[in-house]
């Protein structure tokens, strides 16, 4: 095996990832002793292991390539690296480790990610656009949302599917800011899906708590002054693009480590804005600016996330590509590739997942702890 290309990388931080491989479950993981260099809990999770890891490098000419190692191996690799990528690659493997810190106050419950419920306050968004356009459809549905158990309402009053428009943020403003202020003084954790500084600004006056913004604060040069004044918690997003052509078409050189080391670079832009590590989160952007393979791709490999050292968000619910998966047309359609997508970011230690569809995800989040904890007690 050569691993030469690995410790060559132009920039460790931005170049070279550990995706998390060889997992132990249940039963098996409850027989497996927790020590390096045998097994690692996935996010501090002692009933996930992982006994191996992806290597994912960017070698000097650009192109991405892939190392499968055990841990022991990883452990070799790290002595006889460079200080830099030493340092790097210890970083990652204890960030996918160790258990998450809250975010925005928030913990995850045991077993299961938070689960944040989507209410869109739009006419025209991909899935449910115009079901609950109004003030009082709105503020109903998110109290559905919080009766099904949702830990956070993501409320957003602008569509950004593909093709989309952009919508000005004195009508954005108009369509959330009740909306948020209703379900705050009911107890909701809010958080505001939005790009406009001015829309971040009245949100947090009306009670949101976190801002979910898909252009990472790349949409609005005052993003991280609101950032920065406030040291409100964020959501960082990766798009490629923007919503009214991003979907002509992206190209990417290796998807995972494009996203992940744009998505590395603007949680340093917000460290220097004043927020700690467990404050940022990252989600690398499902259906925004990708094409099949790259969402492919980007699934498969989502388990790098959490390496950047911060909570990660998986959000594919309802989206095109699990449509183009199943042949399913209907966004509406989509719930079991929508619980499957939530159930695979569970278990690679994302902290939240953001859905349509809570209470069927939460059932399925809980069957699927309950049948861990039940096997591994039994055979324990």
């Amino acid at each position: 095996m050569t691993l030469s290309p690995i410790v060559t990388v132009a920039s460790p931080e931005d170049d070279l990832f550990l995706i998390p491989a060889g997992f132990l479950r249940g039963p098996v993981a409850a027989l497996q002793t927790v020590s390096t260099p045998e097994a690692l809990p996935v996010a501090g999770n002692r009933r996930t292991l992982f006994t191996r890891v992806v290597v994912a490098a960017r070698s000097p000419d650009g192109t991405g390539q892939r190392f499968l190692l055990t841990l022991a191996e990883l452990d070799t690799l790290i002595a006889r690296a460079a200080a830099p990528v030493r340092a790097v690659l210890e970083y990652r493997l204890d960030a996918l480790s160790r258990p998450a810190r809250p975010f925005a106050g928030l913990s995850a419950p045991p077993g299961r990610p938070l689960v944040m419920g989507i209410l869109n306050v739009t006419p025209d968004s991909f899935s449910d656009g115009g079901h609950h356009n109004t003030t009082e459809a709105a503020i109903a549905h998110g109290l559905r949302l919080l009766d099904e158990g949702a830990d956070i309402i993501d409320i957003g009053g602008e569509s950004t599917r593909p093709g989309s428009a952009p919508v000005a943020a004195a009508e954005e403003i108009g369509r959330v800011v009740p909306v948020i202020r209703a379900l705050s003084e009911r107890g909701a954790v809010v958080s505001v899906d939005t790009r406009n500084a001015a829309t971040m600004e009245a949100s947090l006056a009306a009670g949101a708590r976190i801002i979910n913004d898909v252009t990472a604060l790349t949409g609005d040069p005052r993003s991280g002054d609101v950032i920065r004044a406030t040291r409100t918690p964020v959501i960082l997003m990766h798009m490629q693009g923007e919503p009214g052509t991003m979907q002509d078409a992206p190209s990417y050189r290796d998807a995972l480590l494009d996203v992940a080391s744009w998505l590395q670079a603007r949680v340093r832009t917000c460290v220097g804005l004043g927020l700690p590590l467990h404050d940022i989160c990252v989600d690398p952007g499902l259906g925004f600016g990708k094409d099949l393979e790259h969402n492919m791709r980007l699934c498969a490999e989502a388990g790098a996330f959490p390496g950047l050292g911060t909570p990660v968000l998986m959000a594919g619910s309802r989206k095109r590509f699990i449509g183009a998966l199943t042949g399913e047309d209907q966004p509406l359609n989509r719930l079991g590739g929508s619980i499957a997508m939530a159930l695979k970011a569970a278990r690679e230690g994302a902290l939240m997942v953001r859905v349509h569809d809570v209470a069927q995800t939460l059932q399925a989040l809980r069957v699927a702890r309950a049948l861990d904890d039940l096997t591994a007690t039994e055979e324990s």
